[in-house]
């Protein structure tokens, strides 16, 4: 039997802490829900009728994550990075076309996020029709908290609170999602063969903007966690 053998080391499994447990939650995949409140689609310039329209998403390599508590570099390339706080969903389940009833089968847990966004690249991606990767797949940009597991459980509720410097920037209710968890695992599921180790951030409210280098980020979702950021100097 052979011994495979590459020309440098492959980078590190990426994982994250999990509470009242030793073994780390390894991950798969990032995936991100767009536009899933209203008020926020609202700020965006881009309304959401859920009587005619399906969520769309977009995902980031898991090269992005970063745990809570990191000092993360303020990017190259923009001068408006942005907050998004968000409940993150984590998939403990293999299924692929799963249906509404049977979405909650799947969940392992959930966790605090932030999908930080270039977001001045992100939307000249947009109005030229260009995909979103310099805005959103951005190094250092998909900042979970440690998951609290839930098996089975789906979230309907919740206070979502984020702050910049102490300063509340961000604060909703998880009831607010437009696609709630088992729409979101359903659809998504028709898609693509969810697998264990798979992260879903479910969307961000209203109130996200710009932060700079020496700003502290932290929030928290009731029942699930807090979560905290420190913006570096620019490299």
């Amino acid at each position: 039997m052979s011994t495979v053998t590459y020309l440098w080391n492959p980078p590190p499994v990426r994982s994250l802490p999990v509470q009242g447990r030793a073994e780390r939650f390894p991950i798969q995949r990032l995936f991100f829900v767009g536009r899933n409140y209203h008020a926020h689609a609202i700020e965006m310039g881009r309304p959401v009728d859920k009587s005619v329209e399906v969520p769309f998403y977009f995902t980031k390599s898991p090269s992005t994550l970063v745990e809570s508590g990191a000092t993360v570099a303020y990017p190259p390339g923009t001068k408006d990075y942005h907050h998004e706080m968000e409940l993150v969903l984590a998939i403990g389940k293999a299924g692929f076309r799963v249906s509404e009833s049977d979405a909650a089968g799947l969940v392992y847990g959930y966790a605090c996020g932030l999908d930080m966004t270039r977001r001045d690249l992100q939307l000249i991606a947009r109005e030229k029709g260009r995909p979103w990767d310099l805005g959103k797949d951005v190094e250092g940009s998909s900042v979970v908290s440690e998951i609290v597991p839930m098996p089975g459980r789906v979230l309907t509720q919740g206070a979502l609170s984020m702050r910049v410097n102490g300063e509340v920037r961000q604060h909703s209710d998880l009831s607010k999602l437009i696609w709630n968890i088992p729409e979101l695992i359903a659809d998504l599921s028709k898609f693509y063969h969810l697998q264990p180790g798979d992260l879903i951030f479910t969307g961000t409210p209203e109130g996200v903007g710009p932060v700079v280098a020496g700003d502290r980020i932290d929030g928290d979702i009731a029942g699930v966690g807090s979560i905290e950021l420190h913006v570096g100097a620019a490299e």
